[in-house]
């Protein structure tokens, strides 16, 4: 028993020693998503050490799982080394505040709490410190041969709380629901539980728990009775299902979907940067933040399978019921694959939306589509009176058309739905913020030729 528990210890000391390991030089430490660092993290580093001339630039697995080195040779032959922990998105703000990484990466946002503890960091929500680095789906998962196509949030939740417990009351087989889910330290799982399960329903005893989306995936994918929710970059062998809230639409977790943040479980991934590490302590760190958020690094997100936050125009199907006006625009024009949204109970653009002001600015500038109609489209929560819906998504849409026209793009029309078309429930705090958005929108003929 003594050997056991003395093994136990060594094993537990060994798990935190890589990442507590001050010893190392490092040209800094990343700590958190596994979401995030499984994959993307370290493919950035890579791309952002080539980007910097070093050779033999490669990704090492540690002995410890989920943690990773990458390294590069610089010009003088000395190897230069960036170390990633991807142990779920509250390591990365316990790792920040104990002084054992620089960066946190996150796949839910900072909470009150982590605000608090890590002050004498600066305001980690501020403009200059919460970076969105990209969007992803929340994926639900189920065996290839499942037959079931698509579900609501609020039968998800019933799923994995234990009140359906047959995929025969879903319309498939008989077979008793087996339960995958992403561990307590996991963003994934915090989104889930916010986003899913709500205040309303807590996971089944019954659920077995993963630290990594691939694994989670994977079993999935081999169970006909299994059911899981992971990162769209893992869905690897399994089948994705379409999901619809209350009563929109069920949607697919696509590009235009996810990037819009129209699919109901539509989700940032961040970065958290301490002040600090802003004002020239670590310009390395810097620079890897800069590349990750730029054109080229967005790349690397598409690659990596999450969705970039890069500007594509697309083509949208007509929602049924849609106003006259939103009809003709969309025979008309291409929507772009960016949603504009605003602080919670603010009238203020979030973090993302003033970094999406310079993407659109960026795409709009190109010579394809300087000389093309640009529409704006606001939206808004429901409220008791309609009328205050239509003034409230106009504020927005023109609140947006002020900062475009900053940057010296015109915009043709603006346009308010009000609260047609929801993205999200009511219902949940949280989710139905997403109904107060502005859409952007080109017309696919230039300016001179235009219908009007």
């Amino acid at each position: 028993m003594e050997k056991v528990l003395f093994t136990i210890i060594i094993l537990c000391c060994f798990h935190t020693s890589a990442i507590a390991n001050n010893n190392e030089h490092y040209l800094f430490k990343i700590a958190g998503s596994n979401t995030v660092g499984a994959h993307l993290a370290p493919a950035c580093a890579v791309d952002y050490l080539t980007s910097k001339g070093m050779a033999n630039v490669r990704i090492k697995n540690t002995a410890i799982t989920n943690e990773k080195i990458i390294t590069g040779i610089n010009s003088k032959g000395i190897e230069q080394k960036i170390f990633i922990a991807a142990h779920g998105s509250s390591t990365g703000f316990k790792a920040l505040r104990d002084s054992t990484a620089d960066l946190a990466i996150s796949s839910r946002p900072i909470k009150d709490k982590e605000v608090d503890a890590l002050a004498h960091l600066g305001d980690l929500r501020s403009r200059k410190s919460e970076h969105t680095v990209a969007i992803d789906g929340l994926a639900i998962l189920v065996h290839p041969s499942n037959p079931v196509q698509q579900l609501s949030v609020q039968q998800v939740a019933k799923i994995f709380s234990g009140q359906i417990e047959n995929w025969q009351e879903l319309g498939g087989l008989d077979l008793p629901i087996k339960l995958y889910a992403r561990d307590n330290k996991s963003g994934t799982w915090d989104t889930f539980k916010n986003l899913v399960l709500a205040k309303k329903y807590q996971l089944a005893d019954k659920a077995l728990r993963f630290e990594s989306n691939d694994t989670l995936s994977d079993n999935v994918a081999a169970n006909p009775a299994g059911i899981g929710f992971t990162g769209l970059a893992s869905v690897r062998q399994a089948k994705l299902l379409a999901i619809s809230d209350d009563n929109t639409q069920p949607l697919i977790p696509k590009r235009l979907t996810v990037a819009t943040e129209d699919y109901p479980l539509s989700r940032r991934l961040y970065f958290y940067q301490p002040q600090a590490s802003i004002v020239g302590q670590n310009q390395w760190l810097q620079g890897y933040v800069d590349h990750c958020l730029s054109a080229l690094g967005q790349k690397i997100v598409d690659k990596v399978g999450f969705v970039t936050q890069n500007i594509i125009a697309v083509n949208q199907p007509l929602y049924n019921n849609a106003p006259e006006s939103y009809k003709r625009l969309s025979h008309k024009a291409k929507r772009l694959s960016v949603n504009f949204r605003f602080n919670i109970g603010s009238s203020q653009l979030d973090n993302k939306a003033v970094k999406d002001l310079e993407r659109v600015a960026s795409f709009l500038s190109t010579p394809e589509n300087k000389n093309k109609n640009v529409y704006l489209v606001g939206f808004t929560d429901a409220n008791k009176q309609q009328r205050y819906d239509l003034l409230i998504a106009r504020f927005r849409a023109l609140s947006v058309h002020a900062k475009l026209m900053s940057k010296k793009v015109s915009i043709f029309k603006t346009l308010s739905l009000g609260s047609f078309m929801p993205i999200a429930s009511s219902q949940n705090s949280i989710a139905k913020s997403k109904n107060s958005r502005v859409e952007i929108w080109l017309e696919t003929e230039p300016l001179l030729t235009a219908s009007r």
